[in-house]
C-alpha cells in the first residue's frame, strides 16, 4: 500500500470512530421519525376519496415549472441505490457492517429513502404527472450510473456530499415556499420536512470534512480545489427522458429551476463561500506549497464565478417534458 493510500486509510479510521459517536446527532430515531404515510391521504379512512380530491385540486394550482422541478427532484431522490453503492466503494474504509462508515451509509440511505417515497406518492395522486414516463427516467438514472469526478477518494466524496446536501436543502426549501404561495399547503409541508433532513445531513458531511482538514489539511485542500475545478455535477445532470441522451433533459430541468429561482448559479457560489467559511480555509496554517496554491485558487473562485453568474440571462420556457400531462 502506498504512503498516500495508507494515510487516507488512517484518516478514515479516525473519521469512522467520530461517525459512530455522533450518528445520533445527525440522524433521527427510526421509531419516532416521520414517515410518508404521516402526510398523505389514509386509504383506511372514510374521507380517503375526499382527501385525494382536495390534494388534486391544490396540485392543479402549481405552475408548470414547479411541477417539472418537483419531478426532477423526486427522480433524483429515488436514485438512492446508485448513491449507496457509490459510497460503499470509497477507498480506505472498513467493510465491517457495524463499522462507522458502513453503518452511516445504511442509516443515511434509510432516512433519505423516505424522500422519494413521499414525493412519488404525492405526484401519483396529484394527477399532473405521466407516471410511466417519470418511472422510465428513474430507471434510466439508476441503470446509467454516474461519474461525479470523485473517483473512490473519500476526501473528494465528502466535499461532494457536503455541497450536494446543501444544494438539495435549498431546492426543497424553495419548492416548499413556492408551493405555499401557489396554495398547496400539503406539498409545502412535505418539502419543508425533507429540507430539514437535508440540512442535518449537510451538517454531518461538513463536519466529517472538517475533521479531515484537522488531520490532513494539505490533501483535504487539494481535494477541495480539484472538485471546484471540475465543478460539482449534480446527480440530476444524468437525467434523461425516453428517447433522449444523458444531459439533454438536465438542461431543460435547470432552465426551469433558474426561471423559478429554486436553484441558481448564484446559489452555487454561495454554497462554495459557506464551505470556505465553515472549514476556516483562510486562517488554516501549516500548509505546504501545493496546499497554499490550492487555497489561493479556492479563495479567488467565488468572486470570479459570481461575476459570471450575474451576467447569465434567465432562460425562456420553450420545452415540454414528457413527464407532465399537457
Amino acid at each position: 500500500m502506498s504512503f498516500f493510500a495508507e494515510k487516507r486509510r488512517e484518516v478514515m479510521l479516525h473519521i469512522e470512530s467520530y461517525m459512530l459517536d455522533m450518528m445520533d446527532t445527525y440522524l433521527k430515531p427510526i421509531d419516532t421519525n416521520w414517515q410518508p404515510s404521516d402526510f398523505l391521504p389514509d386509504s383506511t379512512s372514510e374521507t380517503f376519496f375526499q382527501d385525494i380530491k382536495l390534494l388534486r385540486e391544490n396540485a392543479d394550482g402549481l405552475s408548470y415549472d414547479l411541477v417539472a422541478v418537483l419531478i426532477g427532484d423526486t427522480i433524483t431522490e429515488e436514485a438512492l441505490p446508485t448513491y449507496e453503492s457509490w459510497l460503499t466503494m470509497v477507498d480506505g474504509i472498513t467493510k465491517n457492517e457495524q463499522g462507522g462508515w458502513m453503518k452511516w451509509v445504511r442509516h443515511w440511505t434509510a432516512e433519505e429513502n423516505r424522500h422519494g417515497d413521499l414525493l412519488n406518492r404525492y405526484l401519483y395522486l396529484s394527477g399532473r404527472v405521466d407516471m410511466r414516463q417519470m418511472e422510465i427516467s428513474t430507471q434510466y438514472l439508476i441503470a446509467d450510473g454516474f461519474d461525479i469526478g470523485t473517483g473512490h477518494d473519500p476526501y473528494r466524496n465528502f466535499v461532494y456530499t457536503s455541497f450536494q446536501e446543501l444544494a438539495t436543502n435549498i431546492s426543497h426549501r424553495r419548492v416548499a415556499s413556492m408551493a405555499k404561495k401557489d396554495g398547496d399547503a400539503l406539498l409545502s409541508k412535505m418539502c419543508g420536512v425533507i429540507a430539514s433532513d437535508e440540512a442535518r445531513h449537510a451538517k454531518a458531511y461538513k463536519d466529517f470534512m472538517a475533521k479531515i482538514f484537522e488531520v490532513d489539511p494539505n490533501e483535504a485542500m487539494i481535494a477541495f480545489e480539484d472538485m471546484m475545478r471540475k465543478k460539482i455535477v449534480m446527480p440530476a445532470h444524468f437525467l434523461r427522458e425516453m428517447g433522449l441522451k444523458i444531459g439533454q433533459t438536465f438542461g431543460h430541468f435547470t432552465d426551469a429551476a433558474q426561471r423559478l429561482g429554486v436553484y441558481t448559479a448564484v446559489d452555487y457560489v454561495e454554497i462554495m463561500q459557506q464551505l470556505i467559511e465553515e472549514w476556516k480555509l483562510e486562517s488554516m496554517r501549516d500548509l505546504n506549497e501545493a496546499g497554499e496554491k490550492a487555497r489561493d485558487y479556492i479563495m479567488a473562485l467565488p468572486n470570479r464565478l459570481l461575476r459570471v453568474a450575474e451576467r447569465m440571462k434567465t432562460p425562456t420556457m420553450d420545452y415540454k417534458f414528457s413527464w407532465i400531462h399537457s
